[in-house]
């Protein structure tokens, strides 16, 4: 999936399946998602798991510190792209952000705002690997979603603490592009792009 595609799908669906356990891909292939983060599997099962959503041409990120097997280093992150073949990775690291772009595949940097000294460095961060999408987490921090909106030209996904409807439709409210949660009762609902209205 190129680019543009992910970020016309995220501003059409507004909502990232994060999955955590294998019973719960089922359920995420039933909703109307921008994409799915895998957060769950290992090197022997990984791809198997990519495929059944890909088949369903729902876009797939995998969340790298999360995969059991896969080694974080060049080698590691060829392997994903020209065997696994995920649309796209979800980590922390700049380093590893700079390595899936080198293999094409898309890129989601997921940055913890835990005081003001990560946000700041993680302004710079983003500035220097220029990720398709940012994650923040956790998402319940609004204020925040709209300074990283204003100085980034690059999507906002809100993750990380959203259990309501509410929550999820007060982010978007405040810049977030779209939002990523684990629960499958939230993966049902609907949060069309006419339905949102922006502050």
């Amino acid at each position: 999936m190129h680019q543009k595609e992910f970020l016309a799908r995220l501003d059409q669906y507004k909502l990232i399946a994060s999955i955590k356990e294998a019973k719960h891909l089922e359920k995420a292939a039933e909703a109307d998602l921008s994409a799915v983060v895998l957060s769950v599997g290992n090197i022997g099962v990984i791809k198997g798991y990519v495929d059944f959503f890909k088949s369903r041409h729902i876009p797939v990120f995998l969340h790298l510190e999360r995969i059991g097997g896969i080694s974080h280093d060049r080698e590691g992150i060829a392997f994903l792209s020209h065997y696994v073949k995920p649309d796209g990775v979800v980590t922390t690291r700049n380093t590893l952000i700079k390595l899936a772009k080198k293999q094409g595949l898309l890129t989601i940097q997921r940055h913890f705002l835990v005081d003001s000294d990560a946000h700041k460095s993680g302004l710079q961060s983003i500035v220097e690997t220029q990720p398709d999408a940012v994650e923040l987490m956790p998402g319940l921090l609004p204020e925040f979603i709209e300074e990283y909106r204003s100085a980034l030209d690059t999507p906002i996904i809100a993750g990380g603490l959203i259990r309501k409807r509410e929550q999820m439709e007060e982010v978007l409210q405040h810049g977030a592009t779209a939002v990523s949660v684990g629960s499958p009762l939230l993966w049902k609902e609907c949060l069309a792009h006419d339905s949102i209205s922006t502050v």
